[in-house]
């Protein structure tokens, strides 16, 4: 497994995790600035772009459809974050909140919350236990 793959499992791994734990532990403060968030456009405008560069460079950097669960879930992240980012910065700002609404955050919010662990927990376990390869000057 490639040294890019275990550093971005265990990057998002750890984010997924650690943020997951503060939404449990800040649940109404996550709901309202959430909220809060999708109905401030430049806030949108903002969350977009830093979106779509974080997306771009995972998708550039790492784009392996093989090899394992590990590799194929880093690369979906980077496509499911630079298509949050296109949306976020091409659709209306009323819709992205129309959007939001839909998915009824505040009434959903513990199986938000439960995913965003489960896979933090997943990606920060397979991150750590998988080895990236030695490197060419490493002795045996």
């Amino acid at each position: 497994m490639s040294s890019r793959t275990v550093f971005l499992g265990r990057l998002i791994g750890l984010f997924f995790l650690l943020f997951g734990l503060s939404m449990l532990v800040h649940k109404q403060t996550m709901v309202d600035t959430a909220a809060a968030v999708v109905h401030d456009p430049g806030l949108v405008l903002m969350f977009g772009v830093v979106a779509l560069v974080a997306g771009l460079a995972m998708v550039l950097g790492h784009n392996v459809w093989s090899g394992g669960a590990l590799p194929v879930i880093v690369t979906l992240f980077g496509w499911i974050f630079t298509i949050r980012g296109v949306i976020l910065l091409f659709l209306p700002p009323q819709t992205v909140a129309g959007l939001f609404d839909t998915m009824r955050f505040e009434q959903l919010f513990y199986f938000f919350a439960g995913i965003t662990l489960v896979l933090g927990l997943y990606l920060t376990y397979a991150g750590f236990t998988s080895s990236p390869p030695a490197s060419a000057g490493a002795k045996s």
